[in-house]
């Protein structure tokens, strides 16, 4: 039971301080260094360093400096761009030493489970942080900020004394990154084409320009319209608003088209109604009969 509990509790330190690292990576420092230093927390031999009082001062320094930055709109993505070279390596290498004293094959499976947690926890946080700045008050990245801090200290907290517990936050979160991930990537593509088409990077009427994808009921292979696979293609990010209600209206005139097409007692109403005088009516027997014309 003992060797279960301590293999929980590595597993626990290893995923909890990558998932932190990718959130806020000097803030976890300070967690470890500052809890190893005053006994409440042991550290593996490996994360001893972390004790040190130079690299708890330089952690808490930027931590700071990361505080300031990380509440300041278009600043906070900026940083989580630099971050982006930083936080995941840092991760895989807190990952890696969070294990102790095991084979090299351990600490470098360690390493690439802990860089991809941190990659994906860096994802996340980036690319809410990135849709949140399209929103002109400073108060959303306020409110973000301070509750990634309290996430990631809570986060650790619950990894070093209740190991169980954070493996299923973390299970949760995992779940989440899953289906949010693809949506922020969707929301971020627009930005940038937003961006580019203010900086006249991106020509803004090249959506008119662009063939648009063309449907026909002999390609489908699913029990949708052709207007909903359109729903699809704007929800996933394919195609623009302004392409959506094109191909929709051409969509639509097109099946008024076919609908005309398929109905030919009204183009028969129609032709009757225009050329009308051309045949002959009751009132004119003559007309009706050439032959009473003649004996007239």
């Amino acid at each position: 039971m003992d060797q279960y509990n301590e293999i929980i509790g590595i597993i626990s330190l290893t995923m909890g301080a990558a998932w932190a690292s990718g959130i806020n990576l000097y803030a976890a420092l300070l967690v470890l260094g500052i809890g190893g230093a005053t006994g409440n927390i042991m550290l593996p031999t490996d994360l001893h360093v972390l004790q040190d009082p130079l690299v708890i001062g330089a952690a808490g320094v930027m931590y700071f400096v990361e505080f300031i930055a990380d509440k300041t709109p278009g600043v906070d993505s900026g940083w989580d761009g630099i971050h982006t070279f930083i936080r995941i390596p840092a991760g895989a290498l807190l990952a890696a030493s969070a294990v102790g004293d095991v084979t090299p094959a351990v600490h470098i499976a360690a390493g690439v489970l802990g860089g991809g947690m941190s990659a994906a926890a860096h994802a996340t946080k980036a690319g809410s942080r990135l849709m949140i700045n399209t929103s002109p008050e400073p108060f959303s990245n306020w409110a973000a900020s301070i509750t990634e801090d309290i996430v990631v200290l809570g986060g650790l907290w619950t990894a070093l004394n209740h190991p169980v517990i954070f493996l299923g936050f973390l299970a949760v979160f995992i779940v989440f990154m899953v289906w949010f991930l693809p949506k922020i990537w969707r929301g971020v593509r627009l930005l940038f084409r937003k961006i580019g088409e203010l900086l006249g990077i991106i020509d803004a009427n090249a959506a008119e320009k662009k063939p648009l994808p063309v449907f026909s009921e002999q390609t489908d292979h699913y029990d949708l319209t052709r207007i909903e696979k359109l729903k699809q293609l704007l929800d996933q990010g394919a195609i623009t608003p302004q392409e959506f209600e094109q191909q929709k209206e051409r969509l639509l005139n097109t099946d008024l088209q076919q609908d005309s097409n398929s109905n030919p007692s009204n183009n028969l109403k129609n032709d009757s109604s225009d050329n009308l005088s051309d045949y002959p009516t009751s009132n004119n027997p003559s007309a009706m009969n050439p032959k009473l014309a003649t004996d007239q």
